[in-house]
């Protein structure tokens, strides 16, 4: 999905060719009809070939697979998801990325979420 969302539309040579240590052609093509079998993407003929596009905006799959992040290994609970990015990436956070990510919370308490 990342590699549609980049390229906007792309064959399934094209996203084979965009991955790093890429499985077989046949391989990307099941994974490209799972996601469309999904409603992830659409395909459209150019040629002869299958080109990908996908159907929900970038915004709308980070929202769902965050959600889906949440309720499946942090019981639902924002706080733990907070926790755990903390614990990951500290070492690797600047104090500006701290300080947008506490600005946010700030907003977000004045906002009443």
């Amino acid at each position: 999905m990342e590699i549609l969302y980049q390229r906007g539309k792309a064959s399934a040579a094209e996203v084979r060719d965009s991955m790093e240590d890429a499985p077989s052609y046949s391989a990307v093509r099941a994974m490209l009809s799972v996601l469309e079998d999904k409603g992830h993407v659409k395909h459209a003929m150019a040629g002869l070939a299958y080109v990908y596009t996908p159907v929900v905006t970038g915004a709308k799959a980070k929202r769902s697979a965050v959600k889906h992040l949440l309720d499946t290994f942090f019981s639902d609970s924002p706080e733990q998801v907070v926790a755990a990015l903390l614990d990951v990436s500290s070492r690797s956070l600047t104090r500006a990325e701290l300080d947008r990510m506490a600005d946010m919370i700030e907003q977000a308490k004045r906002e009443g979420k």
